[in-house]
């Protein structure tokens, strides 16, 4: 199958990037195609506005959905945008690879949404969750957090995970149609040792490969 992975992290050392690599690994190795949108070494803006297209609707007001649908369908989208969007088209399965800041995405990761899953493109009137264009992909979540599991647990400080992921869970990949994969969380990354690091990789390639096996199969 082929596989795209969304990196986003600016240090190569991290331990984001070693989560990124395990699944490039992992999964080449196992005979998948993967591709990987590194969004910071590619220098990806987040920032919309008219730059995203080369055509244009209503030149006396930006309106940026209605930009959108146009550029859809008179081919107008910056070059930046058409080479994300081929790369969401041929992919069969996504993985996003972030760390969680501030309680949601990067900044860069949200831009790459509100740019690249365009109307048109990636929905539209009728075409959200279950009728979604994107219902034959995978969508699967992989972050890293610097609080611990007990943290982001009901009750507790940060609330449960799933409650923190909502917006990005739900209102993005499940929006799109995509059939959404419990997320694959590497609590306090920064504060664990290199034993535990290991750990979270070894359970990571093992679920990846569970994943994009199960959907290979079924293919």
């Amino acid at each position: 199958m082929n596989v795209l992975l969304v990196y986003v992290h600016p240090e190569p050392t991290s331990f984001t990037c070693a989560l990124k690599d395990a699944a490039q690994d992992a999964l080449t190795v196992a005979g998948h195609h993967v591709e990987v949108s590194d969004l910071y070494d590619e220098g990806f803006n987040p920032v919309a506005g008219r730059h995203d297209f080369t055509t244009v609707h209503d030149a006396g007001r930006f309106h940026y959905q209605n930009e959108q649908g146009h550029a859809y369908a008179n081919g107008g989208f910056a070059p930046d945008l058409v080479r994300e969007q081929q790369r969401v088209l041929k992919a069969d399965m996504i993985v996003w690879i972030f760390p969680i800041w501030w309680g949601g995405v990067p900044a860069i990761l949200k831009g790459w949404f509100d740019r690249v899953m365009a109307f048109g493109f990636a929905y539209a009137d009728g075409k959200r969750f279950d009728s979604g264009y994107f219902k034959d992909k995978i969508g699967l979540l992989c972050l890293t957090t610097g609080g611990t599991g007990e943290r982001f647990s009901a009750g507790n400080v940060y609330g449960p995970i799933d409650q923190v992921l909502y917006p990005t869970q739900h209102l993005m990949v499940e929006y799109l149609g995509m059939k959404s994969c419990p997320p694959f969380v590497a609590y306090a990354a920064p504060r664990i040792d290199a034993a535990g690091r290991e750990a979270y990789l070894q359970q990571w390639r093992a679920r990846v490969l569970e994943i994009a096996g199960a959907r290979k199969d079924a293919a």
